[in-house]
């Protein structure tokens, strides 16, 4: 790492005499903080600024140089605990990641007068030990380090779902304003440029920190208690399932969901409705007590119980099952109904890596439970076929095909499903279909998405930047949207790179939508005002799916496969027009996938739908080079 400042170094002898040392006294640096006092301004009695002459340590030095536990022991003295919450006044706490020991000496004894907490961390492969520790506010990062450098460790914590807002900032002298780029494109926040002068140094470390901090309080979690029923908040229980989670605790979860959602609401109205689910809250709470019981969405309750014996979760099951049906729940005045529910847990014991796995099972169990005569049914776990081929996901090398969406009524809209392949050692490629499995499988779904939302977003800022408009149609897991900071994360991405929020298309798969819908219209509402759009993707009929398109806010409707077979079927092309008359009605535009032929194309046509894909259009391939202006269907 070069200078931090050409002052601080000494280049020959007989310079030595004419340069000003960047070391302060104590409390000099803390006159350009916001609560810098009288005290930290002036020096008493005589009302001038501080001046030191005095020169730090070199490294040159090592009489002088401390070790790295004296650097890092200012740091930590004051902190009774690394997990104790951080006050809102507590002093700023900064990691400064920098293998040269007389620079990260400098920078420390800057921030350090300023009144922050600084700690020093000298080798890439103790940086994550070191946040887990020290939970630093902003990380001050070199570029080049041995072993991993500045953006690879960078990258290391944007996966970490605790360090993706935490403010990065390089100190760099490397002047290439590629290099600059690619640093910004790791992770980074921003960079500084070197020589910085320590007022500079401290206002920038400050107001960084000082904006994280207020974005925080911003985002705290909702009281605990929700105010309309008096039960726990879903954000407390979900909190104390992470908590159980964690401790490895016994127990259950369950998910409650009361059935007949959408008839009630047309029958007795959205205020009636609310009094109702209010009701069945209340009643469940009685049923679960002392268990929490929070609500999840419109319709459904969470229910946790940790550290119970799990051969009685059947019996809790049912327990919560009868105490609604027994109940009688007063829609008006003077009309008196029965509400019935289904059941879906699971035991903890399963080893769930994080409450959306958790949730995850007890929603897949709970339409188990709606096909059954009791309405109950317990989470059991997918079992892997030992005949299935397996897949290397870390010998493979992934790659983003392309196929072009085009309008049955001619439009000059760009737009492409992105589509994921991986290619093998022996160069054969594999499709999504095989691919996701493996990676769900594997626990390496989340990394994938992110992986492909990251290149689609460059494709989509370099278009940008060409000029002509250009729309992506992106599949993400549910397991990856379910994350509380993948949306947060895709907000401010799209922000850095100035993309337009409607050239991205998100694409929500049926089969996920229907166990996911509450984790997918969080995530959704999250997006919309950024004016980021969503396709609910193979969609055929039912009241479940057809319910989803008020549930969701979406913009478009991808139908089955199967529909391409519409031409030869006269019962599948009145379905077909039935889908896309509803889907219309909804304000929704309808795509039509797999034609492959003259007269598939003709029966979407026939039937109103708004684009199609497929081979007769264009195969899938690596380019974006469909010619959109001049395609005639």
């Amino acid at each position: 790492m070069s200078a931090i400042d050409s002052t601080s170094r000494m280049q020959d002898e007989p310079s030595r005499s004419r340069l000003r040392a960047e070391t302060p006294p104590a409390h000099y640096w803390r006159r350009w903080v916001g609560d810098a006092g009288a005290e930290d301004v002036e020096t008493p009695g005589t009302g001038e600024p501080i001046e030191m002459t005095a020169t730090p340590p070199t490294p040159e030095d090592p009489s002088t140089a401390p070790s790295a536990a004296a650097v890092a022991a200012p740091a930590t003295a004051d902190r009774a605990a690394a997990d104790e919450p951080v006050r809102a006044d507590a002093p700023y706490r900064v990691l400064i990641v920098e293998d040269d020991r007389g620079q990260a000496l400098f920078a420390q004894s800057v921030l350090h007068g300023a009144g922050m907490q600084a700690e020093v961390q000298m080798q890439s492969d103790g940086v994550l030990e070191t946040m887990r520790r020290f939970r630093p506010d902003l990380v001050l990062m070199d570029l080049h380090m041995p072993g991993q450098d500045g953006m690879s460790l960078t990258m290391l914590l944007r996966q970490q779902p605790e360090y993706l807002h935490l403010p990065i900032v390089f100190l760099t002298g490397d002047p290439d304003p590629e290099r600059q780029f690619e640093v910004l494109e790791s992770g980074a926040d921003d960079f500084l440029n070197k020589p910085i002068r320590p007022r500079h140094l401290i206002a920038a470390v400050s107001n960084r920190i000082q904006r994280a901090r207020q974005r925080d309080q911003a985002s705290a979690p909702r009281p605990a208690v929700n105010t309309e029923t008096g039960l726990p908040t879903r954000t407390f229980v979900l909190q104390q399932l992470t908590d159980s989670l964690q401790r490895r605790s016994r127990g259950g979860l369950f998910f409650v969901e009361v059935n007949s959602a959408l008839s009630l609401r047309e029958r007795y109205g959205y205020a009636v409705f609310e009094h109702l689910m209010n009701q069945a809250a209340r009643q469940l709470a009685a049923s679960a007590s002392p268990h929490p019981v929070a609500r999840l969405n419109d319709n459904s309750f969470l229910m946790l119980a940790d550290s119970v014996d799990e051969t009685t979760l059947a019996a809790l099951a049912q327990q919560l099952r009868d105490g609604l049906a027994g109940h009688d729940f007063q829609a008006r005045p003077d009309e008196v109904l029965k509400l019935r529910g289904s059941v879906g847990y699971t035991a903890l014991s399963l080893g769930f890596a994080d409450a959306g796995s958790a949730l995850e099972a007890i929603e897949r169990a709970v339409l188990q439970a709606r096909l059954k005569a009791d309405s109950m049914a317990a989470y059991v776990p997918a079992q892997v076929d030992d005949d299935a081929p397996r897949i290397s996901l870390e010998d493979g090398q992934f790659e983003l095909a392309y196929q072009p969406i085009v309008a049955v009524a001619g439009n000059d809209q760009a737009q492409y499903q992105v589509l994921l392949r991986m290619r093998q050692p022996d160069g054969s490629l594999l499709p999504a279909s095989q691919v996701i499995p493996a990676a769900e499988l594997a626990g390496g779904i989340a990394q994938i998405d992110h992986w492909v939302l990251e290149h689609a977003l460059f494709v989509l800022a370099e278009r940008q930047a060409q000029g002509p408009s250009l729309r992506l149609f992106v599949s993400q897991s549910p397991r990856s949207l379910a994350r509380e900071s993948h949306a947060q994360w895709l907000l401010d991405a799209l922000r850095a790179r100035g993309i337009e929020g409607t050239s991205l298309v998100i694409d929500l798969r049926l089969a996920d939508a229907l166990i996911h819908t509450v984790t997918l219209r969080e995530f959704c509402q999250q997006l919309m005002p950024a004016g980021v759009q969503f396709c609910l993707s193979q969609f055929e009929p039912g009241a479940e799916a057809d319910a989803l398109l008020t549930q969701l806010p979406l913009g478009f409707v991808r139908v089955s496969s199967k529909f391409a077979g519409a031409h030869a079927d006269p019962k599948l092309r009145d379905q077909l027009r039935s889908v896309i008359d509803h889907a219309h009605r909804q304000g929704l535009q309808v795509i039509g996938q797999q034609i492959e032929d003259p007269q598939a194309a003709a029966a979407m046509w026939m039937g109103g739908v708004d684009f199609i894909q497929g081979n007769l259009v264009q195969a899938v391939g690596s380019e974006l080079g469909f010619d959109f202006h001049n395609a005639v269907l």
